[in-house]
Order: C-alpha cells, then structure tokens, then sequence
C-alpha cells in the first residue's frame, strides 16, 4: 500500500529551510568561548568548519545538513567569517572520512545534551500529536507542532519522510478517535435510522440525497420543502450537543467529505466510520437548512415587496392619462371660475359651459379614487400577496427556535402571538398583542379605527424580523450565521481558565482604559487641530469649508502611454488554455489539487484544467463540455466534486504566487506587504435563480 502522504513538496521544504533575515543567521551563527574551544580542538580548518557547521545546525534547528539537505550558502559566510576561515571548505569536509563525521556527532549530541530519535521516542510523538489531530487533519500544523516538540526535547529531528510518517500515525489515530467520540452517544436506534438514510432503489434516490438538495427557487413549496427536510433531521433525535464533542475543522471536513459521497460509496465504510460522518453531515444539514429557510424567507419578502413596487408603479402609469385629463379638466374649471369672479358672472354656470354638473360630480368621485393613499404607497399592495405567506409562515415560526435580546424582546413576543393566532386559528389580533416593534412607516397601516390589522400586522413582523435577524437583536437555536453571538467566541470556563496565563497589553478595567484611551484621543485631538489652524496637515485642509484631500499626483509620465502601447504590440497572443499548461509546466501548481480523501490522486490534467478554466469564465461545467472535445459535462462534474476545494484552490495559488514572487519583474510591484484589490469572484455551483440566489429588483 502506498505510503500516506499528509505534506506537498512546498511544505517539506519549509519544514527544513533556514530564516533568510541577515539578522537570525547572525545569531545562528554566534559561538560562545565554550563553542569557540570546543571547535579549536580539531585540528584540519576542514574538521574546524564542518564542526562548527553541525553545532550551529544542531544548536538552532535541531538537525545536521547533508548531501541531501546542504546547508544555506548565508549561513556558511556567517560561521566562516566568525572563524576566520574561507566558506568552501564544507564540501571538503563531506568528501572526508565518514567516521570522523560520526565521531563529530557523537562529540555534538553529548556536548549538547541530545538525544537521538527512537521508535520509543517516536511513540511518545505520536502521543503528544493525537489531542491537536483530533482538531485538524492539515499535516503541515501537525509536522509544525512535532517539531517544536522535538526541539523542546532535546531530540535530534529525522528525516523529514519519518517526521511526515510520525505525522500520518498521529492523523490515523485522531481519526479513529474522532470516529470513536462521535458514535459513543448514538444508540443502537440511531444507528439504524442513520443507515436507513442511504437505502435507494432504481426509482428512488436515497434519503440521504433529498436531505442535501438545494432550495431551489423562490416560493413557498420549496420553502415547505426545506421545512420537511429540517424536520426529518430533527425526528432522527440525535444527541443533543453531539456536534460539539469534536473540534468544528473535524466536523466541517468530515461533512463535507460526506456531501461528496454517494449513499453507495459510504455504504463501503466501516459502520463507526460512516455512523460518524453521517452525524457530521446531518449537524452539518441542520444548520444550512436552518440558514436556507431563513434567507428563502428573507428573498421572499423582498420579492414581494418588489412586486409591490412594481404593480404600484405599473398602476401609477395605467392612470396616467386618466390623472392628465382630469388635471386639464380642473384647470379649466379653475380657470372658468376665476373668469367669472371677475366678471361678476354665475360661477355655477361657468361650470356648467365646460361639463354638466352630473358629470362633475362624477369626475369628483373618480379624482377622489385616484388620489387614495393606496395607489402612491406600495404597502397598500402588500397584502394582496398575504396568502403567499400565509403557506409557510406557521411552519416556519414553529420550526424556528428564536431567541431575543431586550432591545428586541418586543417582536419576539409579536412573533409569539402570531404563532399562537395559527396555532388557535384565531382571526383577530387579540388587543394587548406588543406594537412597540412597529415602525412609523407601518403604524398607518397596522393600526386602524376597528383595531389591529391582522394581514398587516404578521408582515410587518416577520419584516422585522429580518432585519433582527441580521443585526443579532434575535438569534436562531441550530443555525450557523444567526447563532448567538457567545457561541462565537470561546467559551467562559475556558477563557477564564487562559486570562492569567495570556494577559492583556492592556488595563483589563472598563474605566482605567477608556480613560486613557479617550486621554489619548484628546491629545491626538488638539494636535491635528493644531496642525490644520498652521495648515500643516499633510495633504489635507480642514476649514470651516470641510475636509479637502489633495488628490494624488500622477506618477506615470505621459510620455510613457506610446511606450506601453509599443511594449504590448510585441507581446504574443497564445490562447488562454496554452497559457494554463504552460504555466502548469512551470510551476506543477495542479498538483495540489489532491482526492478528498486519499490526498494522493492525481486527476486528468486537461480535465482539471478544462474545469478551473469553467470557474475562473464563469461559464459553467455544461457549455465547457459542449465547447471542449474529449470532455463530458459528468467528467467535468467528478473532477470539481472530489478535487476542487477551497484549500485545493488556496495552495495552488500560493503556489502561483511563491513562482510569480521570485521572477525580478515582480520586484517592481514592491515587497508584496500591501496590495489592492478591486473584487472577489465566489464560485457557485448552479445558476442562481434556481438556488434561491435573485436580485430582487
């Protein structure tokens, strides 16, 4: 079986490089009297310098340089400067005697108290790694971690395939314990309901799957849908708190491992192993179900206020030229009635000559209609839509465990009443139901002469609640993005526990630090107004005109624009799929795109490629296929489930960077410690309409 591997060549390499700042290889090198003597022993300059080339390795990072590892060219001229001698003489000392070498170390490992690395010792690595592998299965931290260990221990570090060896045990062990924690609550009907989720037949895909569909598009059957879905999740009664027994990196990567799986595939399992990721998919489900009826919830009422906006507007137009008649109209009445007056005419006749009285006592009517509140403000609209709502807000309010700060306990004990009124059938709002939480906009319209408007009144809290929501004024028991706001932060037995050991650089004391912080400020205060009264602020002017920023200087000369027009009229015009390989071939960066759970599989090149070329157009897995020969949609589909991840998608990148950094062109750009951005692309999936993603304008 081939050999687990947990690190990139990247990370092997990094493990062992040295620090290039001049300042760290000073102290590298630095010899005490005792080190200076113990290196005048040796007789040959050869001996003097490989001595002192092992004692500074062994001292500082724990290992000796080899033919395999040779060691930095900086650190030789340190350590050949500080003794006086030329930096080539480390070849010569390798190309010696072997024995005198191993006496050297012999010499090294008691003058420095080390010990060598054993199958015992490698045991007790193991040991000391499996709490930090049950909380991450990045092999790089472990390494890292195993390192520091060894150091702290006086151990002389291995070769870098025993520390990565040491590393995959420890990983194996922290998932068997992961495994092991996660199946210790579940009881035998657990387990059997669990299995019942990946049972499908030829017609019928599995439970399991319907539970991971998408929402969907926006309307109240797939929001009845998602609703169906948490509830068949909560009628499993898992544990309560089971998906905290492990660390969240665990339970994320495992979930994810189990979305990407078919039933059949985790059929294949152990049954601790598929138990275990089951419950981490499902705890996973929980809470993006949870999330994905809230925000269906939240794009509903934003579709329905739209459509609002737009059936007023529409209506507004409708009647446009029935508003500009009956403006002239009155325009010539007016004006008729103003003749008359001056004239010292009969003003009912004058009305009369431009249109008979029974027809301007109707058109009276018909101005009247058309000057209604309802036909300029869309929540008049509103509830032409309530029965839209009225589908899947009682299953909502009673699926959803809300709960409010003070500042919001108003709307929570409305949304109360509400479920209380669907759960009672009741029609009417009862009278000591809570109006605190309704806006001025709303008031108008919740609250009439007969009392509180029912229609208007659920709108305009399960309106509010949105914004709750978003604000942290209401959280949601079970979700991810609208949980209490502690649940971020760790929690108050630990944080108490680690105050001492990690104190503040600050007073921990309210008072004594936002005293002294609004001291500062009050200093800071008067020196720039100090400055601005001189006008010595840089490249800015504060007056009683405002704040004026100087805009900044071009620093392009304007005789450059010919020069770049020349420079990109030479450059080569290669397809961008060219580019990809080309670069591929520079950089290997596609060898970070790894199987999700060997690590090791490489997929198809042109395959993988094909689909990061799909991401990166934005044109999806379908017309890529359609445009590429040799490529099918359901290929292109396998390469983005089991090799494209996000972490695969950040080491190739670092990977582009790291070769792009080294080239000198890019020292132009500076030293790579600030940079400017102007957007983000988030890769999805599916089109947006139809996962419940729309602009609801």
């Amino acid at each position: 079986m081939a050999r687990r591997q947990i690190l990139s060549l990247s990370e092997r390499e990094s493990l062992l490089a040295l620090p290039d700042e001049e300042l760290t290889l000073t102290r590298m090198a630095y010899f005490s009297e005792h080190d200076l003597a113990l290196i005048s022993a040796h007789r040959k300059p050869a001996s003097r310098f490989g001595f002192a080339v092992l004692l500074c390795y062994l001292k500082n990072v724990g290992f000796t340089p080899d033919k395999k590892i040779p060691p930095s060219d900086a650190l030789l001229k340190h350590i050949a400067s500080r003794l006086k001698l030329t930096g080539d003489l480390w070849p010569a000392y390798l190309s010696g005697r072997e024995t005198t070498r191993r006496e050297h170390l012999t010499e090294l490992y008691r003058y420095l108290g080390l010990k060598a690395f054993t199958g015992k010792i490698q045991q007790d690595c193991i040991t000391h790694l499996l709490p930090m592998a049950t909380r991450t299965d990045k092999g790089i931290l472990l390494a890292e971690e195993l390192l520091v260990w060894l150091r702290q221990n006086n151990v002389i570090i291995p070769s870098i395939d025993v520390v990565e060896r040491s590393c995959a045990e420890a990983m194996a062990g922290g998932d068997k314990i992961v495994f092991q924690t996660l199946n210790a609550p579940l009881t035998p009907a657990h387990r059997d309901a669990l299995d019942c989720l990946l049972e499908s037949s030829d017609n019928q895909s599995s439970r399991l799957t319907w539970l991971l569909q998408p929402p969907g598009k926006i309307n109240g059957k797939n929001v009845l849908q998602h609703l169906d879905r948490l509830s068949s999740i909560e009628s499993l009664a898992l544990p309560e708190g089971i998906d905290r027994t492990i660390h969240q990196n665990r339970l994320l990567k495992l979930a994810r491992e189990g979305r990407k799986m078919s039933s059949r595939d985790l059929t294949r399992f152990s049954a601790a192993r598929r138990h275990a990721i089951l419950v981490c998919v499902l705890e996973e489900a929980r809470a993006t179900l949870t999330d994905e009826v809230i925000e269906l919830h939240e794009r509903m009422l934003n579709s329905l206020f739209s459509k609002a906006k737009r059936t007023q507007a529409e209506r507004l137009q409708q009647t446009g030229k029935l508003i500009q008649s009956k403006l002239r109209q009155y325009i010539n009445v007016g004006q008729a009635l103003s003749d008359a007056r001056d004239s010292g005419g009969d003003p009912w006749l004058a009305i009369e000559n431009i249109l008979p009285w029974p027809e301007f006592v109707a058109s009276l009517e018909e101005t009247r209609h058309l000057a209604r509140k309802n036909n300029f403000d869309p929540l008049h609209i509103i509830t032409e839509k309530y029965s839209t709502l009225r589908k899947y807000a009682p299953r909502m309010l009673s699926a959803l465990q809300l709960i409010a700060t003070p500042a919001a306990q108003p709307l929570a004990d409305a949304l109360v009443v509400i479920k209380d009124m669907y759960r009672k059938q009741s029609r009417k709002v009862p009278a000591t139901a809570p109006l605190e939480f309704v806006p001025e906009s709303w008031r108008k319209v919740v609250i009439t002469p007969a009392g509180i408007d029912r229609q208007y009144y659920e709108f305009c809290a399960l309106s509010e609640l949105k914004g709750a929501l978003r604000s942290g004024d209401i959280w949601v028991k079970g979700s991810r993005r609208y949980k209490n706001f502690d649940d971020y932060l760790i929690p108050e037995k630990d944080f108490d526990k680690l105050t001492p050991a990690l104190p503040l650089p600050v007073s921990a004391d309210y008072h004594e630090y936002i005293t002294s912080r609004m001291t500062l400020l009050q200093s800071r205060l008067e020196e720039v107004n100090a400055m601005a009264a001189l006008g010595e602020l840089p490249d800015v002017e504060i007056s009683y005109r405002g704040v004026k920023v100087s805009p900044l200087d071009n620093s392009v000369p304007v005789q450059v624009s010919p020069l770049a027009e020349l420079v990109y009229s030479m450059l080569p015009r290669p397809k961008i799929t060219e580019i990809l390989d080309e670069v591929n071939s520079w950089t290997t960066f596609t060898r970070h795109f790894s199987h999700i759970k060997t690590d090791i599989t490489r997929p198809d090149i042109r395959l993988l490629l094909t689909t990061i070329l799909a991401d990166g157009i934005n044109l999806g897995l379908t017309k890529m296929a359609e445009a590429c020969p040799g490529s099918t949609k359901s290929s292109l589909e396998d390469i983005q489930a089991w090799y494209i991840r996000d972490e695969t998608y950040s080491a190739a990148l670092a990977e582009l960077v790291n070769a792009q950094g080294k080239r000198p062109l890019a020292a132009f750009w500076g030293d790579g410690t600030t940079s400017s951005s102007d957007g983000q692309n988030f890769r999805t999936g599916r089109s947006g309409r139809y996962a419940g993603q729309v602009n609801p304008k």
